[in-house]
């Protein structure tokens, strides 16, 4: 399972071949690191069908802010390279499975 970590010269390629959730976060941020294992254990799950990576905020702000991310953690999830859902602060496992299961 490889994390991708997602900048500007790799960022629309990338996205536009999977149904992909993107974590934007920052190194500093708490609820960001809360995230990380729960992040880890949907990504266990669901591995085959949908990807999760990373875009780093404070590396990345051009990209951040061009889906307007105002918070982190933000999570966006897109399909065909296009943002069908945005969730803002920690999420569960639960509720990220939910969401997955709409878009696959």
């Amino acid at each position: 399972m490889e994390v991708i970590v997602l900048n500007e010269s790799n960022f629309d390629e990338t996205i536009k071949e999977w149904v992909v959730l993107v974590d934007f976060w920052a190194e500093w941020c708490g609820p960001c690191q809360t995230m990380l294992p729960i992040l880890s254990d949907f990504t266990q799950q669901i591995w085959d069908k949908m990807k999760v990576w990373k875009v780093n905020v404070d590396e990345n702000w051009n990209i951040a802010s061009k889906f307007r991310v105002m918070s982190i953690p933000t999570l966006i999830l897109f399909k065909n390279g296009k943002p069908v859902e945005q969730l803002v602060w920690v999420q569960q496992l639960s509720d990220l499975k939910e969401i997955a299961k709409k878009y696959l």
